[in-house]
């Protein structure tokens, strides 16, 4: 090159880079030569070592390609070391600003003379054998370590990678995952089991989770039918097609606990498809309308037991032409939330219509009221009783009812009746005397002393069934209530486990707040045995307390279900196994406690005490 040439080559501004290697003596050519060189002798000492041996290195496609490479790509590789060099310092940074320790001089200087005798890791662009296959491959930032440190190929890195997401799938599925909301929601529904589901359980579950792969139950029993129904309906999965799974010829029964999503076509094709129905249970089934029962009339279907909840779109006129023309063949008619759909009127027909009835149940029916009273009277065969009215009724209506049907009944439930008084519960004393359930809720009037005359000296044998919640005074002020305690206080509370403790079976007692700590631990004192009682509701029942319910176990063998919210004196009770103690208002323990220890070890405490 010619000196005027080099005279006027033109100059620009240089950069940092530039200026800082210039004022060091350090030449980017130089460094660009020396690591040509480095690879050449780096290359030329593998071929040597591999005739040396008698083999010759077989070097990849890619690898080729990589000596081979243009100066643009050269270019970007050398971008890309550079780029991962500063990551990597920068993460060694990070991390010793965050140990925020001052090394030891000492340690400094053993671990630098440390550094100075071990091979360094080749840096991305060199060449290394792999660890595992011995190849040789050029280092490339995303190249993995082995077990002993060394750098691995691809192919191995890929390898090495699955095997470590397939252990750690291994190990996650060998730790066994707590299903705690499942069984708490169990629980709280009244279902305690003990180690692993039944397989009848694990069936239905299993059809459950696939309900939308099944074509047909086949032959399954009828008895299974119901509980299947049951899981399908707590997760909202009844719909027109899988009902069709739950309609056979010849079938009598059908239970669907949820019938939000069907439609009034759904309610047509269960008649048209099981044309013999005897047994009919649909709960929230809004779009029953007048039409489904139109097509009942016209089928002539035999429904015999019919138990609808929400139907509350049927009309009053078409309540009143199903009674005249099917009421004749019902032993069972369950009503539940028709809200304004039913009437005085219509239930009038009902009583005509219906002479053979069995079970009657009425509840949330807005529109009835005393004159549904006076018409029960008429239903000289009713055995079952419920009835749950909102209107305000007179205390000698229900007298009067009691006194003309009371002789038959086995079930009597009244909800909400406000109104009534001592005399309904002497009706009760006076008339029923083949009663196995009673139910006398949310009651403020009758007192202690009308319980304690119920109970006392009645001809009627031991109850399996009482529900007396919420049977007391709301006068805030007066909180404590009168002398004479409204609702089950303690005198009425030793009558009822006098005359029914030995046959119970239920026991609900919850927000009976007269009832005194004596009362309660001479009923469960450990030598009175309950050999019945599966399942109590103590709830703000305020003097129970530990013992007490350490009482319960030992006079309730059998006992399965205690609710005990509100009861603040509970605390720190050892549960049997098999058995649920829900409500026990402790911060640190869960809303129910499933019991882990054995009776016989509770009762050998217990009498230590």
């Amino acid at each position: 090159m010619s000196r005027r040439a080099s005279n006027n080559r033109i100059r620009g501004p240089q950069s940092a880079l530039t200026d800082f290697l210039a004022s060091n003596n350090i030449s980017a050519a130089q460094i660009s030569a020396d690591y040509d060189r480095r690879r050449r002798e780096a290359q030329e000492q593998a071929e040597r070592d591999a005739a040396a041996n008698g083999t010759i290195a077989e070097e990849d496609e890619g690898e080729q390609d990589d000596r081979e490479e243009t100066a643009l790509q050269k270019k970007k590789r050398k971008r890309a070391e550079e780029k991962a060099l500063a990551n990597i310092k920068e993460s060694k940074g990070q991390k010793k600003q965050k140990k925020g320790k001052k090394r030891d001089p000492d340690e400094e200087d053993s671990s630098v003379e440390f550094g100075m005798y071990t091979k360094s890791k080749p840096l991305p662009g060199q060449q290394d054998n792999c660890e595992i296959c011995e190849k040789r491959f050029t280092v490339s930032p995303y190249s993995g370590t082995g077990a002993e440190g060394g750098l691995l190929c691809d192919r191995c890195s890929k390898e090495q990678k699955a095997q470590r997401k397939k252990e750690e799938k291994v190990k996650k599925q060998a730790v066994p995952r707590a299903k705690r909301r499942q069984a708490q929601s169990n629980i709280l529904d009244g279902i305690i089991s003990q180690g692993p589901p039944s397989l009848q359980d694990l069936c239905i579950k299993t059809i459950a989770d696939n309900v939308h792969d099944i074509e047909e139950f086949g032959d399954l029993p009828q008895r299974l039918l119901k509980p299947l129904s049951q899981k399908f309906s707590k997760r909202r999965v009844i719909t027109s097609r899988t009902l069709d799974l739950f309609l056979r010829q010849k079938q009598e029964s059908l239970v669907i606990t949820d019938c939000g999503k069907l439609e009034v076509d759904d309610y047509i094709k269960i008649f048209s498809f099981v044309p013999t129905m005897h047994t009919l249970d649909l709960q929230n089934a809004g779009q029953f309308k007048d039409e489904v029962l139109d097509y009942i009339m016209e089928r002539d279907v035999p429904i015999r037991h019919l138990k609808l909840y929400a139907a509350n779109l049927i009309t009053n006129d078409k309540w009143i032409e199903f009674f005249s023309k099917c009421g004749h063949r019902l032993d069972s008619l369950q009503l539940s939330w028709l809200d304004y759909s039913m009437d005085d009127n219509a239930f009038m027909h009902l009583v005509q219509g219906c002479p053979n009835l069995k079970r009657l149940k009425m509840k949330k029916c807005w529109q009835l009221g005393d004159l549904a009273l006076g018409a029960i009277q008429d239903l000289k065969k009713l055995e079952h009783l419920s009835l749950q009215f909102k209107d305000s009724t007179s205390a000698s209506n229900l007298v009067d009812m009691i006194a003309a049907i009371g002789g038959n009944l086995r079930t009597l439930s009244l909800e909400d009746f406000h109104n009534a008084d001592h005399s309904v519960l002497e009706a009760i004393h006076k008339h029923c005397c083949q009663l196995q359930k009673l139910r006398f809720t949310e009651n403020d009037y009758c007192t202690d002393t009308a319980y304690t005359a119920l109970f006392s000296d009645w001809s009627n044998p031991p109850l399996s069934f009482v529900d007396f919640s919420s049977n007391r005074s709301v006068d805030y002020d007066n909180p404590d209530g009168t002398e004479d305690a409204v609702g089950l206080g303690t005198k009425g509370f030793e009558a009822l486990m006098n005359h029914s403790g030995p046959g119970l079976r239920t026991l609900l007692i919850p927000s009976c707040r007269h009832i005194d700590r004596e009362g309660l631990a001479n009923a469960f004192d450990g030598r009175k045995q309950y050999a019945l009682l599966r399942k109590m509701d103590v709830s703000f029942v305020k003097k129970m307390d530990t013992p007490i319910i350490a009482g319960v176990f030992r006079s309730c063998r059998d006992i399965k279900h205690i609710v005990a919210f509100g009861c603040f004196s509970v605390s720190n009770v050892m549960v049997p196994k098999d058995v649920c103690l829900i409500g026990v208002p402790n911060a640190q323990d869960a809303i129910e406690q499933e019991g882990t220890y054995d009776f016989d070890m509770i009762r050998a405490g217990l009498g230590a005490m």
